[in-house]
Order: C-alpha cells, then structure tokens, then sequence
C-alpha cells in the first residue's frame, strides 16, 4: 500500500471494498471518514495470492481458526474458513519476527522518511499520511545528511551538473 495509513485500519479492510483493477480501495479513517488508499505494482501482485480467490471477508486473516471460547464478530470471519480478521497484536508479532526486529511503527515512520527524501513535497507527504498537521508530519519526515547534502547540491548555483 502506498499511502502509510495506521496498521489498524489497513488490517480492517475488507475483501469486497478492494478494487483490484483499479489498485484501490475505501478504507474507514482514524476520523471515522471514507477514503480512498492505493497500492504499488508488488502489492498488486501479491494481493490476488493473499486473497486465493476470496471474494468477502476480511483481507488479513490469522493463521488458524479461533478457539471455540474467542469466537469474534461474523464481520471478523472469513465465512470460507472460519479464519478471523488479523489482530494488530499478531500482525505487529508476525512483521517483528521477519523483518528482523522492526515494529509497524517503524515501517510507518521508514516510508515517510523515504517519500521525504525522494523530493517528494509536504502537502503530498501529509495527503498519504493523512496527517493534518505539519507539526506531527515531522516527526515522521527526518531526511538524512545525505538527503540533505543533494539537496543542498541540487540549489548550489555553482555547483556542476
């Protein structure tokens, strides 16, 4: 996905609000607002192979059924499998143990530092991040020395090009 939007809300997406041709989708805001979030071509690509022909439910879902005591809600369930909706708690466990430590914050925090450093410009950054406010953007948009020094490099007007 490319707009780093709250783990919780991704994973509260449902089959049936994904668009695939059009790589969208309505995703339910922290401000309890519909909005639209799109995908990059590898999330595309690996959507239909999460999805293994699902058509409703929701898009994440745990590795095995739930035990009989911890039954969620019908809207939680996959209705082919029984499978419930991805926690937040087992989603943030699955991503630490592979990608060697990093929290979904930190991935959050990794993309909007990235899109910063590409030129990307502030009124963009705050449309993907869906923050409202400059002052919470930058605590996410910290360029590196590097970043900064082609910056620098690229406004020099004497600098060779």
């Amino acid at each position: 996905m490319t707009a780093p939007l709250a783990p919780t809300t991704i994973l509260a997406l449902d089959v049936d609000h994904l668009d695939l041709p059009r790589r969208r989708a309505v995703v339910i805001g922290q401000d309890a607002r519909a909005e639209l979030v799109g995908w990059e071509t590898k999330t595309a690509r690996l959507l239909p192979r999460l999805l293994r022909r699902r058509r409703h439910g929701p898009v994440f879902l745990a590795a095995i059924a739930p035990a009989p005591a911890r039954q969620p809600t019908l809207a939680d369930l996959d209705p082919d499998t029984g499978r419930a909706r991805l926690s937040y708690r087992r989603a943030a466990e699955v991503f630490k143990d592979a990608s060697g430590g990093w929290t979904l914050h930190q991935l959050r925090h990794c993309r909007l530092t990235h899109l910063a450093e590409t030129g990307l410009q502030l009124p963009m950054l705050m449309a993907k991040s869906r923050h409202t406010s400059l002052t919470s953007l930058t605590i996410y948009a910290k360029p590196t020395f590097d970043a900064v020094a082609a910056a620098t490099a690229v406004i020099d007007p004497a600098h060779r090009h």
